[in-house]
């Protein structure tokens, strides 16, 4: 419609060109008027010649004018013979336009069809690929709950066998420290028992060679009494002397007899009272043995009676000294033999701790482990599931946005391109989550396999094989 406008506005300003040229006719009207004025009055050769001047003048400038406008008229001639050119070649190249425009709106048209057909064929694929990966998420979580049940049911197994080992080997320790106190009971009563024996045997071969003594000195008192009245007077403070000096030296002798028998008494608190009582009974014999002499002092037979009693009995003092050795040496022995069971004892005992807590931490360790694996299959299984809704939302928008697709298929050029921009939008979104999902499965691979590393690392440095745990199949 805009080019049919255009030569109407050439005839206009054709006509205005035209128009043009009235201009000069005024003037000459006012000139014949002037000129009528003019004949009413005579006028002068000199007025005349003026008027004659300015009329040539006039004259001049209207050619002048009638030049100019015939210009301008050829102008606006070849002005209007080259738009109207303009406008037939223009009708032309829009003749042309219109049938390029035709053929590519029939492409179009064409390639919409073609795209629809390709859409009905890849939403086709796409739902029998879903509905596929649908089926083998469905066979893979099926069987992966499977494993995880028997896993567990074999754990558990494994963890009841474990337990039922921990519960023998405790009974079996328990049963040899048993036998070891037994044993060390045994031990102690044994050598308790040959203690007392040899102690009674000891006091009694004490008591029969003080007998003996006793009586001996009886009968050389009786013989020798008479001889040593005589010296009694002048060796009486010799003797009391020695009897001072012997006397002092078996009080510190028995002293430290005493001393030695108390620090015997605190090492072995099972002989408290037999020690007492021979203690006491030396204590008893001392003094005796100082009465005895306090009388010796007057008879002289009971003085050198006592001497050599005290000679006799500082003998065999030595020998229960010597005695007394051998049973502490002895006894050192048995005390030490004592320690190291003692020792060895508290060693297997904290050896026993030690194993124990080993065995809790690693009990619980694997509890720990089981555990996270039953989290990360649960995940796993939330994950598919969610992947598998996402998957169906979608395939319901490209229901959707196939219905729409194809209820727009022979709509105007404007509203088909929008669809297109929108199915190229949710391509390209589809896409976008396609490779979220992948690097988020390849997050959850890589972690797996973190986790599946440490707890053989772990196993490994508890000393367990990962073949007796029964995981190989879920450690690959």
């Amino acid at each position: 419609m805009g080019p049919k406008k255009e030569p109407a506005k050439v005839k206009k300003s054709a006509a205005a060109g035209k128009d043009k040229p009235i201009a000069p006719k005024k003037k000459k009207w006012k000139a014949d008027k002037a000129g009528d004025e003019d004949k009413s009055a005579p006028l002068s050769p000199k007025e005349m010649k003026v008027k004659m001047e300015s009329l040539e003048v006039d004259k001049i400038k209207e050619e002048q004018e009638r030049n100019f406008v015939q210009l301008e008229r050829d102008k606006i001639a070849s002005f209007l013979e080259i738009k109207k050119k303009e406008l037939e070649q223009a009708k032309v190249e829009l003749r042309v336009k219109d049938r390029h425009l035709e053929e590519l709106e029939e492409r179009h048209q064409d390639e919409i069809k073609v795209y629809n057909q390709k859409m009905k064929h890849l939403l086709y694929e796409q739902y029998n690929n879903i509905a596929a990966a649908k089926a083998e998420h469905e066979v893979a979580l099926k069987l992966l709950r499977e494993q995880i049940a028997k896993r567990e049911m074999e754990l558990l197994s494994e963890q009841l066998g474990l337990k039922e080992k921990i519960r023998e080997l405790e009974l079996a320790y328990e049963d040899t420290i048993k036998q070891v106190k037994l044993d060390h009971g045994k031990e102690l009563t044994k050598m308790k028992q040959e203690y007392d024996a040899n102690e009674k045997e000891l006091q009694s071969k004490t008591e029969k060679k003080i007998k003996s003594i006793r009586e001996d000195c009886e009968l050389r008192r009786k013989q020798e009494v008479h001889e040593v009245e005589e010296r009694k007077n002048t060796h009486i403070n010799e003797l009391m002397k020695k009897h001072e000096k012997a006397f002092t030296e078996i009080k510190c002798y028995y002293n430290d007899i005493t001393q030695n028998n108390l620090d015997l008494i605190k090492t072995l608190k099972e002989d408290v009272t037999d020690m007492k009582k021979k203690e006491a009974a030396n204590e008893k014999l001392m003094y005796d043995i100082a009465q005895e002499n306090k009388r010796l002092t007057e008879p002289l037979t009971k003085a050198l009676k006592e001497v050599e009693v005290l000679k006799k009995q500082l003998a065999n003092y030595e020998k229960d000294k010597l005695s007394l050795q051998q049973a502490r040496a002895s006894l050192a022995e048995h005390s030490k033999l004592v320690k190291n069971l003692e020792f060895e004892n508290g060693a297997l005992q904290q050896r026993f701790d030690e194993l124990k807590n080993e065995r809790d931490d690693l009990h619980k360790q694997f509890e720990m482990g089981v555990f996270e694996l039953q989290q990360k299959s649960n995940l796993k299984n939330l994950l598919i599931q969610r992947k598998v809704q996402v998957l169906e939302e979608t395939l319901e928008k490209k229901d959707a946005q196939l219905g729409e697709v194809a209820a727009l298929g022979n709509r105007d050029p404007n509203t088909v391109q929008i669809v297109k921009d929108n199915i190229n939008h949710t391509i390209d979104s589809k896409n976008k989550e396609i490779r979220q999902l992948r690097y988020e499965l390849g997050k959850m691979t890589k972690a797996y396999k973190d986790l599946s590393n440490a707890f053989k690392t772990k196993l490994v440095q508890y000393g367990v094989p990962l073949e007796e745990m029964g995981l190989p199949y879920y450690m690959s």
